[in-house]
């Protein structure tokens, strides 16, 4: 199967797109890590590529704008029959590590169940090691 006939696991609204070019052009390259722990509630993470190191077996589940999206192996075990689609909004999130805080915006994900159809073309996760 092509990989253009498999189903994403991850998207991104664009609000938050724009939120991800702003960063960019200020910071380079990012990446997003949702972990599961108290203090950042489930909420995704920004950070200059680099700057947070996935713990071994955490799940990549995609890509935005060339970014990698990781999420915490036991979260990934939990939601791994869902869709992540990635958004913004005004406010500070829990934490205020995340790039996109000082603009007054915190990244939010929303979830859905996949379709039977679309498990069937799941495209596959990277592990970290």
């Amino acid at each position: 199967m092509d990989t253009k006939d498999k189903t994403s696991r991850l998207s991104v609204t664009p609000e938050a797109m724009e939120v991800v070019w702003e960063l960019e052009k200020k910071h380079g390259d990012l990446m997003f890590y949702q972990a599961g722990g108290c203090c950042e509630g489930t909420q995704p993470q920004c950070f200059e590529k680099g700057g947070y190191f996935p713990r071994m077996n955490d799940a990549m589940i995609g890509t935005i704008n060339g970014h990698e999206f990781w999420i915490d192996r036991d979260l990934f075990e939990y939601w791994k029959y869902s869709h992540f689609t990635l958004d913004v909004l005004d406010g500070w999130g829990p934490g205020g590590f995340s790039l996109e805080t000082p603009l007054g915006k915190t990244f939010k994900v929303h979830y859905r169940l996949f379709t039977s159809e679309e498990l069937e073309k799941l495209e596959p996760v990277k592990r970290s090691e």
